[in-house]
């Protein structure tokens, strides 16, 4: 038999067959470039999709510790170089790739990554002002984290040392190529264990495919959670990176940053020289204040005006003094001719007035009972009249009631 002579697979022999010559090393670390479609975010944290040009499709796997040094965020639609390994998924017998690394294609796709992430960034809070540090004013050590090759670290060196030399710290750092990212991160996380102020993290200029790996997720978290404060200065003056936003301090030029990172010596030895003449024309003003209070206190000293000060005073007490006894006297005849008012009212009712004008008040003996009326007397009852100027005592003879009214 033909079959038994070349031999029957089974279908998990040929696919492995298949697999062994497919997986043999000739499609290993290939580039390939297209368009992502059917892309799929699975929970597990692998994705899914399907990499394709006009002519062909091509199904891709990338599995999730791969998906961690991603760049950017891949969608559907985006143009992509994307870097894997061929492989047989022998469960369904079909060919895929197994992707390593992603990066956009294009000027065009790398802008949109570049907006996906800044976005991304902003809405977590990664580029609040409130959560930047303050450079300080005067720095101890500086650190570095620059490559060690190019005119950047000497463009820092040269302007630090110009105006306000001190120690610096300098960490030999990749900024361009598949490495960068990961080289500023390890630097950034080395500069945060030494004792130094502030770190200029910088590079020179060039296209947004130079400047890439300061657009990186990673780059970005490491400049948010660094301990020490950043200052970049990453291109040129119109060069704006992911890590500029994150960044405490965004400098347009490295010796730009260099210059926000220390003070001008001349300046402060001028403004130090202004504060000096200040203070000497401050105290030249208080001394010259306190000698005119010291000839006006010495002037108010002498015998002549001390006595001519001392006799105002007196003749101000006696005005005083006159003028306390005319307010007393006064008020003595008002007091006085109020109490002469109320006394009066007083006379007009008062019993003793009642007397004066010839009437008597008769009290019957012995408890002095008042007599109002004739049924409060009896015959031989004994009475005492009062009168104005004495009391008249007598005995009831008689009694006889009479209507006055």
């Amino acid at each position: 038999m033909v079959f038994e002579e070349k031999g029957i697979y089974t279908v998990g022999e040929f696919t492995l067959a298949v697999k062994s010559i497919l997986t043999s090393g000739q499609f290993n670390d290939v580039w390939i470039r297209g368009e992502i479609s059917n892309l799929t975010n699975h929970n597990s944290g692998h994705r899914y999709f399907t990499l394709k040009d006009k002519n062909s499709s091509l199904q891709c796997v990338m599995f999730k510790w791969y998906n961690r040094n991603l760049r950017f965020e891949p969608e559907h639609g985006m143009k992509v170089l994307v870097l894997g390994d061929l492989d047989v998924y022998e469960l369904k017998g079909v060919y895929q790739l197994k992707v390593r690394a992603i990066r956009p294609d294009g000027i065009g796709e790398l802008y949109k990554a570049y907006e996906l992430l800044k976005n991304k960034l902003a809405l977590e809070g990664l580029f609040s002002p409130e959560r930047k540090k303050p450079i300080p004013k005067f720095p101890k050590k500086i650190g570095v984290a620059t490559s060690e090759t190019g005119a950047v670290l000497h463009d820092i060196l040269t302007v630090i040392n110009r105006r306000y030399p001190v120690n610096l710290l300098f960490i030999p750092t990749i900024v361009q190529g598949e490495y960068a990212a990961p080289s500023i991160v390890r630097s950034i996380e080395l500069l945060n264990n030494t004792d130094i102020d502030v770190i200029i993290l910088g590079r020179g200029g060039g296209s947004i495919e130079d400047l890439w790996a300061f657009n990186e997720e990673v780059v970005a978290r490491a400049i948010f959670n660094s301990r020490i404060p950043i200052i970049s200065a990453v291109g040129h003056e119109t060069d704006y990176t992911i890590a500029d936003f994150v960044a405490d301090v965004r400098a347009p030029t490295p010796s730009a940053a260099a210059e926000i990172a220390v003070p001008d010596r001349q300046e402060l030895a001028n403004h130090i020289s202004r504060l000096g003449d200040r203070l000497i024309e401050n105290q030249r003003r208080s001394i010259s204040d306190r000698i005119s209070r010291l000839t006006d206190l010495k002037a108010n000293v002498e015998p002549r005006l001390l006595l001519e000060r001392v006799a105002d005073y007196m003749q101000f007490i006696d005005e005083l003094t006159q003028r306390q006894s005319l307010n007393i006297r006064r008020l003595l005849e008002v007091k006085t001719s109020l109490l002469n008012a109320h006394g009066g009212k007083l006379d007009a009712v008062s019993p003793l007035g009642t007397l004066l004008r010839g009437y008597s008040i008769t009290v019957k003996m012995p408890y002095k009972t008042l007599v109002r009326s004739v049924a409060d007397v009896e015959k031989k009852d004994e009475l005492s009249i009062i009168v104005n100027d004495g009391r008249i005592k007598c005995g009831v003879n008689d009694k006889e009631e009479c209507k006055w009214k």
